[in-house]
């Protein structure tokens, strides 16, 4: 049985366009080196959040939420 038959209802992430909600949330005022250091990562990674080639982890997500005052379900659905 697939996944899909196990969980009805599946909402699936676009990490590229969580990556994108990202990139406009980190503006072209600063660095992405800025924008790691207030979520506590690095500039690789967000590099890699931002281009959508990683699954970002509740904690990242949350910090995130918390530190520009976004509401989680818009960084993963881009709805408010």
């Amino acid at each position: 049985m697939s996944r899909e038959k196990l969980r009805p209802g599946r909402i699936e992430v676009d990490w590229k366009l969580v990556g994108r909600r990202i990139r406009v949330l980190r503006g072209f005022d600063m660095t992405q080196g800025e924008f790691a250091g207030r979520i506590g990562g690095s500039q690789n990674y967000l590099s890699t959040m931002e281009h959508g080639k990683v699954e970002i982890g509740a904690v990242i997500l949350l910090r995130i939420s918390r530190e520009f005052g976004k509401p989680l379900e818009w960084l993963l659905t881009g709805e408010p």
